[in-house]
């Protein structure tokens, strides 16, 4: 069954931590939406080998449109958390249960949502401190999969592990 997926992402992204799982999900058969502040717009990733085009604005969307949240990593997650629309959608998502995917910076989103608090995770190196201190707890793996519901990978090296834990969730 298709399932529809959410991605919050914005300038300065990681560029494979979005087009590996997107790739991946299409695949799949699943839909992938890409949201940030307005529809159209165009991103680009932080390696220049990516480039976006928006779905919709952040401002159109609401979680129950949804089956799954990615949250690729790169400086996008940082700025992202500094609009409260971004942080209220992630904590609404987490909220209601349904599968989140987290790569690398993406984490960011979560601890700015106050959703972590005994989760179980990974992330990349310079985000752990915050990750634990957010109350998380940390497993240094390249991935890392709580309660069916947390997909968490550290690196773009991760994405094989990370891709096939999120696509195991999403058939489930």
């Amino acid at each position: 069954m298709s399932k529809k997926i959410a991605v919050l992402i914005t300038d300065e992204f990681e560029d494979s931590e979005f087009t590996s799982p997107a790739e991946a999900f299409k695949k799949a058969g699943h839909q992938v939406i890409t949201i940030e502040n307005k529809a159209g717009n165009v991103i680009k990733g932080k390696q220049g080998k990516a480039k976006v085009t928006i779905d919709k604005s952040i401002d159109d969307v609401n979680v129950a449109d949804f089956d799954a949240l990615l949250l690729p990593g790169g400086h996008s997650p940082d700025t992202l958390r500094g609009d409260d629309r971004f942080v209220d959608f992630t904590r609404d998502f987490a909220k209601s249960g349904k599968p989140i995917f987290a790569i690398c910076h993406g984490p960011q989103l979560l601890i700015s949502a106050d959703v972590i608090r005994g989760r179980k995770l990974t992330t990349v190196k310079p985000v752990v401190v915050d990750v634990k201190n957010a109350g998380a707890e940390f497993y240094d793996k390249e991935v890392v999969v709580d309660d069916n519901t947390l997909v968490t990978s550290r690196t773009p090296d991760d994405l094989p592990a990370f891709n096939r834990e999120s696509l195991k969730i999403l058939a489930a």
